[in-house]
């Protein structure tokens, strides 16, 4: 069996992609789409999200809003079926809702530690297992977990980020490993710095913009569009064979010394 034009193609399957109104989240929704998928948004805020939703279908792509908690297990759990009930069974995850605190490590509060820890590592955990148990049932699906460089690496003031990507990755080996006998791949997407909403106050800082660009072989910031290719080959028939990678983009920061 050879490449064909249908190889990374993602048409008539169904992509959940937590985190996603804004951001780093929007542009791999899009991205899917793009590939043909109809994807369903999510994040807390109901009406950022309905505009990401309606931005991406006056695009011409299909896409749906689902506004839940993915810190709340039981929350969780009936949006994923509410949304195999109303728009279809779930062939993509993408684990992407992600939070930070910074604060040097002596004075990181019981509070952030927890925040963290719960959205970027409980919710993979609980949005994995609600749609995990339905693709086992079906013997196949695609599972993405948004990690990070700091999966690899750490920076001062960033220990309960780090903490919880690091932990991500190694959730995600554990999940391929469980769930490769029943058609299921789980990867791992490392951005490195990207320009986002949420990254704006870092691009404007001249100093941590100086060490971004001297600490990236690309000497540049990502572009979020850079980063939906590698998450749509992950999806596709293409990546059939790669599971419990951590597919690192990057610019080479993590290759570099």
């Amino acid at each position: 069996m050879g490449i064909t034009a249908d190889t990374f193609r993602l048409d008539g399957r169904v992509a959940l992609v937590t985190g996603s109104s804004t951001g780093i989240g929007l542009a791999l929704a899009r991205g899917l789409a793009q590939a043909g998928a109809t994807v369903v948004l999510n994040a807390r805020n109901a009406a950022r999200l309905r505009d990401a939703a309606a931005g991406l279908r006056a695009a011409g792509l299909a896409a749906h809003a689902r506004a839940f908690d993915v810190t709340d297990p039981a929350a969780v759990d009936a949006a994923v079926a509410a949304i195999e009930a109303e728009v279809g069974p779930i062939d993509i995850l993408v684990n992407n809702a992600g939070i930070t605190r910074r604060a040097a490590f002596t004075e990181i509060s019981d509070a952030d530690w927890r925040a963290v820890l719960q959205t970027n590592l409980d919710a993979a955990f609980y949005a994995g297992r609600a749609v995990a148990r339905r693709m086992v049932a079906r013997k196949r699906g695609r599972i993405v977990n948004t990690c990070s460089v700091m999966s690899e690496l750490a920076r001062p003031s960033t220990a309960p980020y780090a903490a919880s990507k690091g932990a991500l990755k190694m959730l995600t080996k554990a999940m391929a490993v469980e769930l490769a006998p029943h058609g299921i791949t789980v990867n791992g997407i490392a951005p490195g710095y990207f320009e986002t909403e949420l990254t704006a106050p870092l691009v404007a800082d001249e100093a941590f913009n100086r060490w971004v660009i001297s600490r990236t072989p690309a000497r540049r910031w990502g572009n979020v569009e850079e980063l939906a290719p590698a998450l749509v080959f992950l999806c596709s028939d293409g990546a059939a064979y790669v599971n419990g990678h951590l597919l690192l983009v990057d610019g080479g920061m993590t290759a570099a010394v």
